[in-house]
């Protein structure tokens, strides 16, 4: 249901989201995120052009939030990298079905549903809160 875009982008803004004093480079982010860094390279520059970080060049530059964490949600987050695909009528294009889903797919529409409400409704700062200190998965050592 979510994208390996997604996924990135969310532990980067949460790694960033972590260091509000400080700007995080893009090696650190990668570093500690574990995300490749040619990939992140892409998902900063969709957060960036969503408005969601803002970056700044040279000495002492790096990656911030540009609002509070307690002001974007993990949707705003995912809407800017890879929206949830809903499911508005019949994916097989069937014509009986016309306007209404098929129980199958009014079960995945509704999962979908639900992932997006929980997006809606948590912040940055919601999950930098439910373990302070610890924001992210801890990793023994890059992947890349």
């Amino acid at each position: 249901m979510i994208s390996q875009t997604v996924e990135y982008a969310l532990r980067s803004a949460v790694y960033v989201a972590s260091r509000p004093d400080e700007p995080s480079t893009s090696l650190q982010i990668a570093e500690a995120t574990q995300v490749p860094p040619a990939y992140l390279a892409k998902v900063l520059r969709s957060l960036s052009r969503a408005g969601i970080i803002h970056s700044q060049r040279g000495l002492g530059g790096g990656y911030r939030l540009a609002s509070p964490a307690s002001e974007l949600t993990l949707m705003r987050i995912v809407d800017a990298v890879d929206p949830l695909p809903r499911i508005r009528g019949c994916p097989l294009g069937l014509p009986q079905h016309g306007g209404v889903l098929c129980p199958l797919h009014r079960s995945l529409d509704a999962a979908l549903a639900a992932v997006e409400n929980s997006f809606r409704n948590t912040t940055l700062a919601d999950l930098l809160g439910r373990n302070p200190g610890h924001p992210l998965c801890e990793f023994a050592r890059p992947r890349f």
